[in-house]
């Protein structure tokens, strides 16, 4: 498949996969026995990347406190009820080492596995940690200068953010891992970007695991900017992103920098390097029933959009059949994944599985498909093979009021896809749980004096109308609620 403009990424909780082809196959399995069919179904889905999350050395120090944590604990027997100590593998972002788990088939499974996708098209995206590390991480020992410190004053009065740690020399206080608006992570240590030579370590470890992959989804990446770390641990920090993507793309321009951001932080980390930022906005304003809100985030510029991972769930939030009833999530699906940017579709969404799996554990519940989700996701995912989707050109459409006094143009949410050849897509949201009526202006200023037939490629209606009313007064509409419509728009 041709690189595109608006690429599909699809992530997959590697472990828990690999539990599953070991429950299939009765040996255990590592990234070796990952069936080149599965990566070959992937591809012809339409996706361009796999994210495969998960692939870094845990170790027994994070095991041992994922396994003990009270809280944690009841989040995994809620979502296995049979949970035995084997499923609790330690967080994936508690890395230890920056080499692929041992019990993963180690770097060299992965340089294979690669390979393999690379023969079906398929780039491979793994996860960088910046803001810190295990507690059993070698630096521990060898560079402890390179971590936020405590004092016991510290540990007695923030027992949720500093720990004490054994050394071979002995005991020392860290701090957890954090973000400035929660207590810290307890399987984690903080990194010090105030120390040039942390900069530096962290760098040269991106470098060496970039030479491993694609691209790289770098977890929380807004916690290591300056202002950032400043606010949360009250010391100036060195500057990382743009020397350490600088340096990775002095080796590979292609490469791939994709960040998880929060707090209407995109446009800074697309501003230090990166090729792509969650859209969380979006999805707030998507599941807050919020289409006023969607529509006025889709007025900023395509030089913003271009660069937004549109999802509608991944691993940190609900699962999106967990929250919406059928008709509500085609309808959030089709708003979301129809947009220009990266469209981001997480393992088990497709089938609209509904138990989140923490990240800490190796194994998923047994879930029943949702054959009417997976129906409407092979019919999605069909459309976004489409080159008009993959490289066209999107424009938002104003609704307008059907008459005086009826506010349920508010509801809509338009925009329009145009292709090589004059391939023309409209596509449209009643994003309400009610009946809703409007105008759409069509912005094509050459489609007067013709006539033209919208037909909804998602199956039943068909339009045939005066593009003269389409350019002056506009497409009327009324629709049922969370109804959608993408209409291909043809000549004659």
């Amino acid at each position: 498949m041709n690189p595109s403009k608006y690429p599909s990424l699809y992530q997959i909780n590697t472990r828990v996969w690999l539990t599953e082809i070991s429950g299939a196959s009765g040996k255990k399995a590592t990234l070796d026995d990952i069936p080149d069919g599965s990566l070959e179904a992937i591809a012809k889905m339409g996706f361009d990347w796999i994210w495969f999350m998960n692939v870094w050395s845990t170790g027994e120090k994070g095991r041992k406190i994922s396994r003990e944590n009270p809280e944690w604990r009841l989040e995994y027997e809620a979502t296995l009820p049979d949970l035995k100590e084997d499923d609790i593998g330690g967080s994936g972002f508690a890395v230890s080492k920056y080499i692929v788990h041992e019990d993963l088939g180690g770097d060299d499974a992965l340089k294979k596995l690669r390979k393999r996708m690379h023969k079906h098209g398929l780039k491979l995206m793994l996860d960088f940690v910046p803001n810190h590390l295990a507690p059993d991480h070698p630096w521990i020992e060898s560079h402890p200068e390179y971590f936020i410190q405590g004092t016991v004053s510290d540990l007695e009065q923030q027992p949720l953010n500093y720990t004490s740690v054994q050394r071979s020399d002995g005991e020392m206080i860290f701090a957890y891992g954090r973000d400035p608006y929660f207590h810290g992570w307890p399987d984690t240590i903080q990194l010090d970007y105030s120390h040039p030579a942390v900069v530096e370590a962290m760098k040269k470890e991106l470098v060496r695991i970039a030479g491993q992959c694609d691209g790289m989804r770098c977890d929380m990446a807004m916690l290591v900017l300056p202002e950032v770390f400043e606010q949360t641990w009250v010391r100036p920090a060195h500057s990382f992103w743009p020397e350490a993507i600088q340096a990775v793309k002095k080796h590979n321009p292609a490469f791939c920098f994709m960040a998880e951001v929060y707090w209407d932080m995109e446009w800074t980390l697309h501003q230090q390097g990166f090729d792509y930022a969650y859209d969380k906005r979006l999805y707030d304003r998507i599941c807050g029933d919020y289409p006023r809100g969607v529509r006025e985030h889709l007025h900023a510029g395509l030089d913003y959009q271009d660069k937004l991972v549109r999802f509608l769930e991944n691993h940190d939030e609900l699962r999106a059949a967990s929250i919406f009833d059928l008709k509500h999530h085609e309808a959030a699906a089709i708003l979301t994944f129809l947009l220009p940017g990266m469209r981001f579709f997480h393992q088990g969404e497709l089938e609209g599985k509904r138990k989140r799996i923490s990240p800490h554990l190796v194994r998923g519940p047994k879930e029943e498909t949702d054959t009417n989700l997976q129906r409407f996701y092979t019919v999605l995912l069909e459309l976004l093979k489409r080159p008009i989707f993959r490289n066209g050109k999107w424009r938002l459409v104003e609704p307008i009021a059907a008459w005086m006094g009826n506010d349920s143009w508010d509801d809509f949410i338009a925009f329009t896809w145009e292709g090589e050849g004059g391939e023309r897509i409209l596509v449209v949201v009643n994003y309400a749980n009610n009946p809703g009526q409007c105008y759409l202006r069509m912005p094509f200023m050459d489609i007067a004096g013709k006539q033209w037939r919208l037909e909804d490629v998602t199956g039943g209606y068909t339009y045939d109308r005066d593009g003269n009313e389409l350019y002056t007064k506009g497409l009327y509409l009324d629709v049922q609620p969370w109804q959608y419509h993408v209409f291909e728009m043809k000549n004659g």
